[in-house]
């Protein structure tokens, strides 16, 4: 009975989930068409593929360093559907450990974060200290175990690979992942205009916002790197900014553009599906930053890392590490995972970054900037979980045929090669730039195709183990 189970019963399965999933991507960008099938939203048996084989399988961000700058410090996320602690130990070491007992595997911290030496299990009273060791088992001595057991031998089991590109940690549920560096790429010198915009790096501003909307995942991955949308979507935001100006409630943008830099917008799409939107603006609504309240400030970060990347750190950057990070780098800035509940449901955390060490001033418009667009009580975020749940909505009807929305981009340049490639040394598998109305599509490509590399990939290793299994 086993046998038959784990070979034609199970195998042939497996190789109609691939095949049903290489006809859902028809990539054929070169000719000018790119088609994703609505499916991909809406089915329950890709999501749970795109759990096993994405989330669970590859890097996801999992949270800051400075999240826990002292031993002891934890905090808790999610890598896919498995809970996992964060924590430094008290030997200074920053670990991640699979959130859940050794013994009857309740959920050990049911906390966001603190400050723990020892973790006791509400269930049973097992504890572990902050380096995963077990400590203690309640009535061990009564408990008539086997002469063997050793406590020692039930610790807080770690995940399979954790790294940290500049206080950015990263977690793998998979040994086989590539080191950090070689999976982030080029894209990891976005992560750095990040970070360098203070001497010791970044930090959260106290506070996150957690949400669900009611669409699927990637729909917010998409729309973190659509430009297309804003002038239709958040019209009634920038109707709002306008008036504050015309009025003298809010304070005039400045540019620090050079005279013949031209305005616009563009994209960078990057291997292993990470992606970044960019736009260079002179009117309007630009450099309200923080960062740009003092001088000093500006001269502080020019003298430290150049004349160039003080340039890209002032300009609007939207990056995806895929496949859970957002960093948004306007008038403020703020870091935004998610994480999928179902084909239809997503839960949302979104946090305030700010560079340690930031002066009162720049702080408090920080915030004030932050709470004006982001999450769901902002003026722009809550129409983007809107749109989110129309576009949901709308994708049930299957038989509508495969989204259009993928096409803007795949014509010819006019602005020919992108110009700023050199200044920011970078090599990325695409570069798209236009004018500030362009909103260039085809930066999403790059996602889908590491969507389809990572769940054919799964899909390959476990139909070639049962093939094993079977011989």
């Amino acid at each position: 009975m086993n046998q038959r189970l784990r070979g034609t019963d199970s195998v042939v399965p497996l190789k109609r989930k691939l095949d049903m999933v290489r006809t859902m991507i028809r990539d054929e960008a070169e000719t000018g068409r790119f088609h994703v099938d609505r499916k991909v939203f809406t089915d329950r048996e890709i999501h749970e593929l795109e759990m096993r084989h994405i989330f669970e399988a590859t890097w996801n961000f999992v949270g800051l360093e400075s999240q826990i700058p002292e031993p002891d410090d934890y905090v808790t996320a999610h890598i896919g559907r498995q809970p996992v602690i964060l924590q430094r130990g008290t030997d200074g070491v920053v670990r991640c450990f699979y959130n859940t007992c050794r013994h009857r595997g309740a959920v050990l911290c049911p906390y966001k974060g603190g400050n723990k030496r020892v973790h006791v299990c509400r269930y049973h009273a097992w504890s572990y200290d902050s380096t995963g060791r077990c400590l203690a088992v309640a009535q061990e001595k009564d408990g008539q175990y086997p002469e063997d057991f050793d406590k020692a031998d039930y610790p807080l089991m770690e995940i399979a690979r954790m790294e940290s590109y500049r206080g950015f940690v990263f977690g793998s549920l998979n040994p086989d992942v590539p080191p950090l560096k070689e999976h982030l790429g080029d894209a990891a010198r976005f992560l750095d205009l990040t970070v360098d915009q203070g001497p010791e790096g970044v930090e959260y501003v106290p506070g996150e916002v957690a949400y669900t909307y009611d669409g699927n995942w990637k729909l917010q991955w998409e729309n973190g790197l659509d430009f297309y949308h804003f002038a239709a979507t958040h019209a009634a935001y920038m109707e709002v900014m306008k008036h504050r100006q015309k009025i003298g409630s809010m304070e005039a943008g400045k540019t620090y553009e050079a005279e013949d830099v031209e305005e616009g917008t563009g994209t960078y799409a990057f291997d292993r599906g990470h992606a970044l939107m960019y736009a260079i603006r002179k009117t309007g609504r630009v450099h309200v930053r923080p960062i740009a309240k003092d001088p000093a400030v500006l001269d502080e970060i020019r003298e430290r890392v150049g004349e160039d990347d003080l340039k890209w750190i002032l300009r609007q950057r939207n990056l995806t590490i895929f496949p859970n990070l957002q960093v948004v780098d306007i008038s403020a800035m703020q870091l935004r995972t998610w994480r999928p509940l179902g084909p239809g449901k997503t839960e949302m955390r979104s946090h305030c970054l700010a560079p340690i060490g930031e002066g009162a001033e720049a702080r408090e418009l920080r915030i004030r900037n932050y709470e004006d667009f982001f999450n769901p009580t902002g003026l722009g975020a809550s129409d983007d979980n809107l749109m989110y749940e129309y576009v949901q909505a709308g994708y049930e009807a299957e038989d509508a045929g495969a989204t259009s929305g993928y096409l803007r981009g795949l014509g010819s340049d006019p602005a020919g090669p992108d110009p700023y490639v050199g200044e920011l040394r970078i090599d990325p598998a695409e570069a798209r730039h236009g004018p500030v109305s362009f909103g260039d599509e085809s930066c999403f490509h790059t996602g889908y195709r590491e969507w389809l590399r990572l769940i054919e990939k799964g899909l390959e290793r476990e139909a070639a183990a049962m093939e094993v299994s079977d011989a």
